[in-house]
């Protein structure tokens, strides 16, 4: 007899290696080439102690010469705070009575609820991997009597989303917190949202955000090669060790502007390149750049499954969410993915992870990841914008 407990007991023996695998590996192209680690996970948050330079204490000498003195090489501590990541499914009472005498329906049940799970979580967090750590997906370009709103870029949202909107100064709308996504224009644009008129509620110019991860959010591209004074609590000023390759306003794209850029790094850096994300916009006029000279870029396989096409024996792959008319070029050994430990089920003192919302005829369970994404070498990553896409 299929009962609460039944479920209980697949969600946590079954599916949650499926699930973690999934979100891990095949969630995101670029996520999956990154690897996790719990080393350097001091209580609340990452500390990483980073050398940069080279050991002062080398020297060519005479046979009989004095031996180079000592000189310790250069540190520099990066902190930053776990981030809480959370997944949550929900079944209700009368679905789960329903397939109460039958296996079949059960796992199917289960499967689909784990399903969109994994697809809402494959999202957010692949999104998360190109932005800020602030959790800004965009902002408010038009206010429409129908809660039609133009914003600048749809590329982070998704029908069924719950969105939080702020005022010019970043506060939380209270009112206009928790919206729902009815509905996703990408040609212009344009979403709908449900609940009450947003005319007078919010400004032009309002920032847009996954509801309730306002400055909760992993610590992305966004950060490395934004524009703030600070990364990982260390001023870039003091740091060119923070400092990473970048390009702007690049135009067409060719084999020697990619080339140029990824020499420099690794003179400049030491690091090796060995991994290129880009828009599709990008990675087209990539393609269309070598058909000029009649040839076809090679196909290889990355991990996780993922198709790219390869330049001088570097995967380049598009992303989604990476942002239009932008390439970057990385050394994924660089980063880490920081964890107390891998996906869990949140469990109550009964060692119960399925609990009943109160007041409700539903049960929910949810996952959960404390992690943060670190590079320990900001300088040896680079980013072309600007580029013309095909």
């Amino acid at each position: 007899m299929i009962s609460v407990e039944t479920a209980d007991n697949a969600l946590k023996s079954f599916y949650l290696d499926a699930v973690t695998e999934a979100l891990d590996l095949k969630a995101n192209p670029l996520l999956a080439q990154i690897q996790r680690s719990s080393m350097d996970v001091v209580g609340k948050d990452v500390k990483k102690l980073v050398r940069y330079g080279v050991n002062g204490g080398i020297a060519a000498g005479s046979e009989t010469g004095a031996l180079p003195s000592s000189a310790q090489t250069d540190r520099v501590l990066f902190t930053a705070t776990l981030k809480n990541l959370y997944g949550t499914i929900e079944i209700s009472d009368k679905a789960l009575r329903a397939s109460a005498g039958s296996e079949g329906a059960f796992v199917n049940l289960l499967n689909d609820e784990m399903q969109s799970l994994i697809r809402s979580a494959s999202f957010n967090f692949g999104r998360m991997l190109y932005g800020d750590g602030t959790g800004l997906i965009t902002y408010v370009d038009d206010i429409g009597e129908n809660n039609d709103l133009t914003l600048l870029s749809v590329k982070g949202i998704v029908e069924g989303m719950l969105l939080d909107f702020t005022s010019l100064s970043g506060a939380v709308i209270g009112s206009t917190a928790g919206r729902k996504v009815l509905s996703v224009d990408r040609q212009n644009n344009v979403i709908v949202l449900d609940g009450d008129s947003l005319v007078s509620a919010m400004p032009i110019g309002a920032g847009v955000y996954l509801h309730g991860s306002k400055n909760y959010e992993i610590t992305g591209l966004g950060a490395i090669f934004g524009e703030a004074d600070t990364l990982y609590g260390v001023n870039r000023a003091n740091a060119p060790l923070l400092k990473p390759y970048v390009k702007t306003e690049a135009g067409e794209i060719s084999e020697s502007m990619l080339q140029t850029a990824i020499d420099t790094i690794e003179e400049n850096s030491g690091s090796k390149v060995n991994f290129i994300v880009c828009s599709w916009g990008v990675k087209r006029a990539l393609a269309d750049y070598f058909r000029k000279f009649a040839t076809v870029m090679p196909t290889m396989e990355c991990a996780g499954g993922f198709k790219a096409v390869s330049f001088n024996g570097i995967p380049v792959i598009a992303d989604r969410f990476c942002p239009e008319g932008t390439m970057y070029l990385l050394n994924t050994d660089d980063f880490k993915i920081h964890q107390l430990c891998d996906w869990k089920w949140l469990e109550g003192e009964d060692g119960k992870i399925l609990k009943q919302v109160p007041g409700k005829p539903v049960y929910t369970a949810t996952l959960v990841k404390y992690a943060e994404l670190m590079c320990e070498r900001p300088n040896g990553q680079g980013m072309i914008s600007g580029i013309t896409e095909a």
